[in-house]
């Protein structure tokens, strides 16, 4: 059974406790114009200990967030492009024979940062992008007969560009899966874009400042485990994962040809994560169903497979998740 806490002084403590993050987006602010929703999104991840998969053309400050977000919390940051000749020791390391003491030696390689990007991560084939697989499930690298831990936090950011699809390797579903959150890009507001071209043509570039320490984002993790979900939210979360499975069993019949396959497990558990952070961002101690709702979207997309007929009416998995949070009844 369930015990209801305090929620007027898990409220005051989620409040303190979440002051830093009005830190963190004030000083975003100052180079990332608009983009709310990925700056919100890699927030979501790092403080769910989830990793992020950005979608969208190229110049829309994706590289730019996450370098930025590594910077505020004063966390060490590492870029690998992605190409079709990347082998999996270029991003994990290997272990080089030493001739001189007649031993081999840990080369470790640009995945044992805080903060890893992935850039355009579908353009290798799928060993190098497996090579990521462990490190982003277990946080260690194994090379050799020897484990590695990888430092805390730890936080992966893959982009893919969605248009230039040719000779590009697809993640597999796997893989995808890994992922706590899919966030698709589009471009800024027209006054978002000319304050951005301001910027930029000016001659003093602004200079980030490390306003919180990585310490304190592994304690806001604490803290964000007693954020109060109460069994209605629960039971509205499993309706909403279960309803991408056997959409016949919640009044979307018309679904049930369009889903080839529903999410996972792994989706529920994302999805109740990334709605407690969400509540966190908003110095909130309980999780509402308009948690759930605004993170749906970002947690499911990537975890629902489409069927053929679903592809010729062109409808996407944005829509299917929005057709079934318009269908369940909201608690």
């Amino acid at each position: 059974m369930q015990t209801t806490p305090d929620i007027i002084a898990l409220n005051e403590s989620i409040k303190n406790e979440s002051a830093f993050i009005t830190l963190i987006q004030n000083e975003l602010s100052k180079v990332i114009i608009g983009q709310q929703g990925m700056v919100e999104g890699l927030l979501i991840g790092l403080l769910a200990d989830g990793h992020v998969l950005l979608e969208g053309v190229p110049g829309l400050a994706k590289t730019l967030a996450i370098n930025s977000l590594s910077q505020t919390i004063g966390a060490s940051f590492s870029r690998v492009q992605f190409t079709p000749d990347l082998l999996p020791s270029d991003i994990i390391g290997t272990q080089i024979f030493n001739m001189s003491e007649h031993l081999f030696e840990t080369k470790k390689g640009p995945v044992f940062s805080n903060f890893v990007l992935a850039d355009e991560i579908n353009r290798a084939p799928a060993k190098v992008q497996s090579a990521l697989l462990e490190a982003m499930q277990e946080r260690q690298v194994t090379l050799g007969d020897k484990s590695y831990p990888l430092p805390k936090p730890f936080l992966v950011m893959a982009t893919q560009n969605p248009v230039e699809q040719e000779g590009t390797y697809p993640l597999p579903e796997a893989q995808m899966d890994r992922f706590l959150l899919k966030i698709t890009l589009t471009y800024p507001e027209r006054e978002d874009e000319r304050t951005i071209l301001r910027n930029q043509l000016r001659s003093n570039v602004e200079s980030l400042n490390s306003v919180v320490s990585t310490e304190q984002i592994l304690k806001a993790r604490t803290a964000i485990d007693s954020i109060y979900m109460d069994e209605k939210i629960e039971t509205y979360i499993l309706d909403i994962v279960f309803a991408t499975r056997f959409p016949k069993e919640f009044a979307l019949p018309s679904l049930s040809n369009k889903i080839s396959f529903g999410a996972s497990p792994r989706g529920s558990i994302a999805l109740a994560k990334a709605a407690k952070c969400h509540a966190f961002l908003r110095h909130r101690g309980f999780v509402i169903p308009e948690d759930v709702r605004a993170v749906a979207p970002s947690v499911l997309r990537h975890r629902i497979g489409l069927t053929y007929e679903a592809e010729a009416e062109e409808i996407t998995q944005d829509d299917i998740v929005t057709e079934v949070l318009n269908t369940l009844m909201v608690p």
